[in-house]
């Protein structure tokens, strides 16, 4: 794929429901009752010490009633509570049983075991793909008997519209705003991994999963003797080209960095476990024709519902923007690129849940310009359907007393998405009370001026923000343990 890159990067250092709980409505109207918040939650957000907007609503699953709401129609910026939406929004539009397919073809023909023509390395999206599932394709090629292949190695990413990075505001060094396409390795990250030996640093870039790490050319880094930016970057052509400064680093240690060429990234990484085969490869070349030749073997992912999962547990953004961009694929029958993707998202939730007025610039929530309301939160989670689709993937939120301790009540369970960027932190989901009522909630807290003052100072997480964050968390601890154990 063609990527247009900055010539360089300024910033400073990265810190970087099953039936058994209930059923849905039949119907999803707004709310059928509004009334008045309770005076201890009131208490609690009015004393919550921390600056900018909080707001929530809480709705019983049963009758409609709203238990809560303070500014619920106040929009503010979902963060990765987005992906709630992403997840429903992939499996209704895609299945729960559907899997991505990584495929390799020949475009020629094969004698004696070797192959007059050209191998092809062809990626189907799938976000998940990991090293030790390339290493076990390549094992499947040499299984099928090929020897030797004497045309060019060629890498297909054309599977969804190619993306340069989720979010232009973030620094372009965070592994967690990585590019994407159709053929991703390893959330399409690098390991970069350094020592100081006497006075000089030996680095290493590979492609690590949890059983191989293969080294890696298609990324590579300097070390440099200045104070600041701490990296820079430049494209050129077929390799991510880094340098890092030596002042930021110590003795040892380690960090992932975004990978800009995913297709190349993951062909050398193929080419080096077809090697260990026997097979040698030339370096791999990026094609933009979808592969027409023989399929020789192929790695199907998890399904989709299992993918959803993993995604709203460990919060991956480049599984969020694949699923939903191939979701809207489906929908349309035409692919998307990631803001045309993310505002069909929009108007799908807006008929999905009767009416509500989501705006989404991604899948993943990593960009701040989306804006949902607490009330649009929780009118979809409790829109016909979604409590049983959403709740069983959902992660489990510990409550936690004021002794620290993780607080053991079978009566009671919280299953929720958590959202966080600096000075936006979101959390929406599920309650099961001691009383056996279902609630659906969204609790929105964001201080955007705070924000926009935060990205001028250069620093991931600029003064203020991580303890803003924490006061926001426990005031949605104080306000769940409220809700879950409250007599009424």
């Amino acid at each position: 794929m063609g990527l247009s890159r900055r010539a360089m990067l300024a910033g400073a250092a990265s810190t970087l429901a099953t039936s058994a709980f209930g059923q849905a409505p039949l119907t999803s109207p707004r709310p059928i009752a509004r009334v008045p918040a309770q005076d201890a939650i009131a208490k609690l957000v009015a004393e919550r010490g921390f600056s900018g907007d909080f707001g929530i609503v809480v709705t019983d699953m049963r009758t409609g009633e709203v238990w809560e709401d303070i500014a619920g129609d106040k929009a503010q910026p979902p963060a990765s509570v987005t992906k709630a939406f992403t997840a429903l929004y992939a499996i209704e539009a895609l299945g729960e049983a559907h899997t991505f397919e990584t495929r390799v073809f020949a475009d020629g023909e094969i004698k004696d075991g070797i192959l007059d023509g050209n191998l092809i390395l062809a990626g189907g999206g799938d976000p998940n793909l990991v090293t030790d599932q390339v290493a076990a394709l390549a094992q499947q090629l040499k299984e099928t008997g090929l020897r030797e292949v004497r045309g060019d190695f060629l890498v297909w990413d054309d599977a969804l519209v190619n993306q340069d990075e989720i979010d232009a505001s973030q620094f372009d060094y965070l592994g967690y705003n990585p590019t994407i396409t159709g053929l991703n390795l390893n959330f399409n990250r690098v390991h970069f991994e350094w020592k100081l030996e006497g006075e000089d640093y030996v680095t290493a870039m590979d492609a690590r999963s949890q059983n191989y790490r293969p080294a890696v050319t298609t990324a590579q880094i300097r070390v440099v003797d200045r104070t600041s930016p701490v990296f820079t970057y430049r494209d050129v052509g077929d390799m991510d080209q880094w340098t890092v400064a030596g002042s930021a680093l110590n003795n040892e240690g380690s960090r992932w960095l975004p990978v800009r060429h995913p297709a190349l990234y993951t062909g050398e990484v193929f080419a080096t476990f077809a090697r260990s085969h026997g097979i040698v490869l030339k370096a791999p070349k990026e094609t933009p024709d979808a592969p027409t030749g023989l399929p020789l073997v192929r790695f199907e992912s998890a399904p989709l519902r299992e993918m959803m999962r993993g995604m709203l547990r460990y919060s991956t953004n480049l599984t969020a923007e694949a699923a939903g961009m191939s979701a809207t694929a489906a929908r349309s029958g035409a692919l998307r690129g990631l803001r045309t993707s993310a505002l069909g998202m929009s108007r799908w939730a807006d008929k999905r849940a009767n009416g509500i007025a989501p705006s989404f610039v991604d899948h993943s929530g990593l960009g701040d310009q989306s804006r949902v309301s607490p009330s649009d939160m929780v009118h979809l989670l409790s829109a016909p359907d979604v409590m049983s689709t959403l709740r069983p993937i959902m992660r489990d939120i510990p409550l936690v007393g004021a002794d620290q301790q993780v607080i053991d009540d079978p009566r009671v369970s919280v299953r929720a998405k958590t959202g966080t960027l600096n000075f936006v932190s979101t959390l929406a989901g599920y309650v099961r009370t001691k009383n056996g009522h279902d609630l659906a909630f969204a609790f929105f807290a964001s201080d955007l001026e705070a924000r926009e003052a935060g990205k001028l100072t250069g620093a991931e997480s600029p003064p203020g923000a991580r303890g803003w964050n924490r006061r926001a968390r426990r005031l949605q601890q104080d306000i769940l343990k409220h809700l879950a154990f409250r007599s009424a």
